[in-house]
């Protein structure tokens, strides 16, 4: 088996798919692109319009119940934290304590191009990829881990905005078979050791996290297969799964959605999972490598401060230009009829806070279907854990309506990144079956449908000349993939929609 750069880099990037989940001409003091708010770490709940027929009860959620009204999930407390020392943090602290040692890793790679660096890092962090860290580890060796950012920065209008979801990650390779080739370069019993510890986990967790699809997430399943290989009570490894892991269910594909949505919303995932503390459940990143509880609280000690940083990133502003009277126009008929879910902008902004039940959203039920109906035992060893000291796993029957900021830079939508362009969430007719935005068109901005430019296939995968066409093409035929749902914008008239996404790109 060949162990190269590209497969070594894919097998480190499983340490950050649990990651906390989302410009660089500032000084190295500060993070890049972000306007601080520190006093604003507890972000008031706003309340929903007054249209929206919303039961505020914590116990609808909590027990499970289905219903089929818009349930609102109401704001929980936050630990406050300094949101400077979390930027810091979030791209120098070890959080993910286990990886490849660096002599090995530098082997395999050239050198890094100052496209990828950040501002703020240090030690040996200042010449590593934006998501790579670099630590000492209890063996006085030097290991190389993926941090939160391979999964929670991705590049839009040519720069890398950190807090933008990683929308071109490729996880159609197997990790597993390199990275246990990877322990044949070890020298010495400490590289062994580091090198052993990691490439297990990482050897254990591949079947689960293979996806077929290059661009989609397969983060979901990952937190499967982690929780099955550890001890609910002291954290420690198994080899064998404790619990039953199921080998008949398909890998969930997700969109991962971007950072700066943290500061409004009270249920951080798609399915209202994620209550209670955030940084707790932000911790969850170090899943991979945290065997001990007194380990998990150490890393727990950082993520307040991660978390306020997080609340603090702004959305990058549209690059293009607006025409601000069809903007107006647009404003009218979004709070017309998305408002009601998504909110309203501005300065006096609101935002309901709702998760809308799947027979009225219609989207792909798989990810929502599953999380409520068979994730029971999984549920009960998060809420009984160390991390359930303070954060629930809570699905409800649906999924969470989003915010809207900078809504223009974080296509695909839905949230299995099904629909390529806005002006296809809010005109069905116009989401392409088959399609790819990586076959000549990687990165190509369409402004005039806001989202990306992309080739539309007559057929799906298996219809595909070769292996690499059959990964690039997405498939809304096959389960979870599916683009349907969400039909309110086919009510409106050409013209409605034509305002409405120029209404869009300003928020």
């Amino acid at each position: 088996m060949i162990l190269n750069k590209q497969t070594l880099l894919s097998c480190l990037c499983c340490c950050a798919l649990l990651a906390c989940n989302t410009d660089h001409s500032h000084s190295q003091s500060g993070p890049p692109d972000s306007s601080l708010d520190a006093s604003g770490h507890n972000i008031p709940d706003h309340s929903p319009a007054a249209d929206a027929q919303v039961p505020d009860s914590q116990a609808v959620i909590d027990d499970m119940d289905p219903v089929q009204l818009p349930i609102h999930l109401p704001a929980e407390p936050q630990r406050a934290g300094d949101p400077m020392l979390g930027y810091e943090l979030l791209v120098n602290a070890p959080y993910v304590t286990c990886g490849v040692p660096a002599r090995i890793f530098d082997q395999l790679r050239g050198p890094v191009p100052e496209s990828l660096k950040l501002p703020g890092r240090q030690g040996a962090n200042i010449d590593r990829a934006f998501f790579e860290t670099e630590f000492t580890n209890d063996d006085d060796i030097q290991i190389v881990s993926t941090n939160c950012l391979f999964c929670h920065a991705g590049v839009i209008d040519g720069r890398l905005v950190v807090g933008l979801g990683n929308e071109a990650s490729d996880f159609t390779q197997d990790t597993g078979g390199p990275a246990i080739a990877s322990r044949a370069l070890a020298v010495g019993d400490a590289e062994l050791r580091a090198l052993t510890k990691w490439s297990e986990r990482v050897a254990t967790v591949a079947p689960f996290v293979t996806l077929d699809t290059v661009g989609v997430n397969p983060a979901d399943n990952l937190t499967i297969a982690l929780i099955a290989h550890r001890d609910r009570h002291t954290l420690a490894w198994s080899t064998d799964p404790i619990l039953d892991i199921p080998t008949d269910v398909e890998i969930v594909p997700l969109s991962v959605p971007p950072w700066w949505h943290m500061k409004k919303k009270n249920a951080m995932f798609y399915t209202a999972v994620g209550r209670g503390d955030h940084a707790r459940f932000m911790m969850t990143a170090s899943t991979l490598c945290t065997d001990t509880v007194d380990e998990a609280r150490m890393i727990d000690e950082w993520f307040p401060h991660i978390r306020a940083y997080i609340a603090s990133i702004e959305p990058p502003a549209y690059p293009g230009a607006i025409d601000q009277d069809k903007a107006d126009q647009g404003r009218r008929v979004f709070e017309a009829n998305c408002a009601r879910c998504h909110g309203t902008y501005g300065a006096d902004w609101t935002y309901p806070n709702l998760l809308i039940p799947m027979d009225e959203i219609g989207t792909d039920d798989v990810l929502a279907r599953r999380s409520f109906n068979a994730a029971g035992e999984y549920i009960e060893w998060y809420n009984q854990s160390f991390y359930g000291e303070l954060a629930r796993a809570t699905p409800g029957e649906g999924y969470v309506a989003p915010p809207l900021d900078g809504i223009w830079a974080t296509a695909p939508y839905f949230h299995n990144g099904s629909v390529p362009t806005l002006a296809g969430v809010i005109k069905s007719a116009a989401r392409p079956r088959f399609w790819s935005r990586f076959i000549d068109n990687a990165g190509q901005y369409d402004h005039e449908a806001v989202g990306w430019i992309h080739t539309v296939f007559e057929h799906g995968k298996d219809g595909a000349a070769n292996s690499n066409e059959r990964k690039n093409i997405y498939d809304t035929s096959r389960p979870g993939y599916g683009n349907t749902g969400h039909l309110y914008g086919d009510e409106l008239s050409d013209t409605e929609r034509a305002q409405l996404l120029e209404y869009l790109k300003t928020l």
